[in-house]
């Protein structure tokens, strides 16, 4: 009943605000199809490559050698340099870590390879419920009394911690910043900051996630190490036995998959598929069901990124830091299991926290609206940002959503659509009402931010200005981009198996199909869910719609992706429904 009652509230909502989604063709350059389609490549595929970007296949290698230059990630080098002193001076190095699996894959790819490079280093994360988010004064603290480091190194945190690097100074401890969130208008008064967001910084790759950056600086301090002579008398560390972690923070953080990453992800999806990934996410793999010899970035972004999110979310991201950093087998299971078992639990939280989101929004007046403020003192903090995610996803609206935070604050997570900087609009609030907005950061889709409960209906109303100053009609428009329908000998396991392998991610969607179909039997499995058999001409072929239960027409225009499923071991090709439309 519970999901009637939430498929319907659903219904009447897109009733209120929103027409049928736009398809839109993707258009890519013939000159580069052309390049593309000379050098061997997929016909299909140069379709699909031609209309995101690559011009050349040598952009599809994905090799290391293809990777910018660690000396032009401004301060890597100077980094390197302080860190190797620290080093040889024996000093005490403590990681700050974020509390998302960006932050917790930073925070192991950090230990690991400064412990093999001799470092004396620990870790310590902020409980997000007692400390919030990045290098606070009251962080600082805490690591001064329980850690008592010589030198912090943030990661995935501190380019807005002013008063954080501030108190440390104070206390005479160094901070080192690695980050790549947007800098605000005053930068820390840190040792060294790496981030290529920050001011004059040259390197090509603005799309690094925090822990894409936390890797540059080891290979810096490698490269440092070894002009130094470190590695005259032992094997030099290999660094690439990091990259499965990389590659997983990389996708789970939704960052923009450039060349650059894209050669992180490739490299870490190669070592996670021969088997030679870490116990920690060879055993997230098995916890979530997953052959890990078969890895997409589908399996990084939506089965290992939440189960390692749900630490951070529900409990303490030590656990899932613990998780990264053991090389014991049955440890790793058994954390692996406790990950799977939080995830389940905020499942569980999301489902009732989206009930009560669609019964406040169907209370609400979207006609005019261009963006969705939502507040519950119930709320799960944790929670928040998957909720606000859902939610722009079924309106297409900016979407914040606050849980009650301490001392008469609430704390926000935001989601924008194409077209809105959320951190920019934020930002704007902020200088046109001063005080309103306690602190706040993040990127252009992402961002969080911290108010009184008092100003709650204050904030929802100028920032619903603020973006109708933003933002047309036309960007509150959902719009599907597809790539074209496929013949028939396209519509096989193979070339499902071909994408499958392929690097898709923000920026880099995954290829979206689109053709008619008779649909020849449908039934509901799962009590949510329709699996289909649809024809076109002679080949009969099994499809799945999602979170749909009503009946389909006999024809059907669909919006789909190629997928392999398997089952019992076998492996069949499925066509996953994204969209679909009566047809004559």
């Amino acid at each position: 009943m519970e999901m009637v009652a939430e498929k319907q509230a659903v219904s009447r909502i897109y009733a209120l605000i929103m027409s049928a989604p736009k398809i839109v063709y993707r258009s890519f350059p013939q000159q580069a199809y052309q390049a593309l389609l000379a050098e061997g490549v997929h016909p299909v595929l140069a379709r699909i490559y031609a209309a995101r970007g690559i011009v050349a296949k040598a952009q599809l290698a994905g090799e290391l050698s293809g990777l910018a230059a660690c000396d032009r990630l401004k301060n890597a080098t100077r980094m390197a340099q302080i860190l190797a002193n620290a080093i040889a001076a024996k000093k005490r190095l403590l990681i700050i870590a974020d509390y998302d699996a960006d932050g917790a894959t930073a925070c192991a790819v950090g230990l690991r390879a400064l412990r093999e490079f001799g470092a004396t280093v620990d870790y310590l994360v902020p409980n997000r419920f007692e400390y919030g988010y990045g290098l606070t004064p009251e962080i600082v603290r805490l690591a001064a009394q329980t850690k008592r480091p010589d030198i912090l190194i943030t990661v995935d945190n501190g380019i807005a911690s002013v008063e954080g690097v501030a108190e440390a100074a104070g206390l005479g401890i160094e901070t080192l910043i690695t980050d790549h969130h947007l800098p605000g208008s005053t930068l820390p008064q840190a040792a060294s900051i790496v981030n290529p967001n920050q001011p004059d910084c040259g390197f090509p790759s603005k799309n690094l996630a925090g822990v894409g950056v936390m890797f540059y600086v080891m290979l810096a301090l490698r490269a440092e190490l070894r002009l130094r002579g470190a590695f005259a008398a032992k094997p030099e560390p290999n660094l690439s036995t990091l990259l499965d972690l990389v590659a997983l923070g990389t996708v789970a953080d939704v960052v923009t998959l450039d060349d650059n990453n894209r050669i992180l992800v490739s490299q870490g999806l190669k070592r996670i598929r021969a088997g030679k990934a870490c116990a920690g996410v060879q055993a997230l793999f098995r916890a979530a069901g997953r052959d890990a010899r078969r890895a997409s970035t589908y399996d990084l972004g939506f089965m290992l990124g939440p189960r390692l999110n749900a630490a951070g979310r529900l409990s303490d991201m030590a656990l899932g830091i613990s998780c990264l950093l053991t090389d014991d087998t049955i440890r790793a299971e058994e954390i692996a299991r406790q990950l799977d078992a939080l995830n389940r639990e905020r499942r569980e939280i999301e489902q009732d926290m989206r009930e009560a989101a669609l019964a406040a929004l169907e209370k609400m007046e979207f006609r005019e609206s261009y963006s969705v403020c939502l507040y519950d003192p119930g709320w799960h903090q944790g929670v928040i940002g998957i909720l606000a995610s859902r939610i722009k996803d079924r309106l297409h609206r900016p979407v914040i959503a606050f849980a009650r935070g301490n001392d008469g604050e609430i704390k926000g997570s935001g989601r924008a659509i194409k077209g809105l900087h959320l951190r920019d609009a934020l930002d704007l609030v902020t200088k046109r009402h001063p005080g309103l907005i306690l602190k706040f950061g993040g990127h252009a889709a992402a961002a969080g931010l911290t108010l009184y409960e008092k100003d709650f209906e204050s904030f929802a109303r100028i920032f619903e200005e603020t973006v109708q100053t933003l933002l047309t009609p036309a960007d509150l428009e959902q719009v599907i981009e597809i790539d074209g329908a496929l013949e028939a000998q396209e519509l096989h396991i193979e070339f499902a198996r071909l994408l499958e392998h392929e690097i898709w991610g923000q920026g880099f969607p995954a290829p979206l199909f689109d053709d008619a179909f008779t649909v020849e039997n449908q039934r509901v499995v799962g009590e949510k869910h329709l699996k289909l058999k649809l024809r076109k001409a002679d080949r009969v072929l099994e499809a799945m719609l999602f979170q749909r239960a009503d009946p389909l027409p006999d024809r059907i225009r669909a919006v789909f992706r190629l997928t392999v499923n398997e089952y019992n071991g076998l492996q069949t090709l499925q066509l996953n429904i994204e969209h679909w439309t009566p047809a004559p």
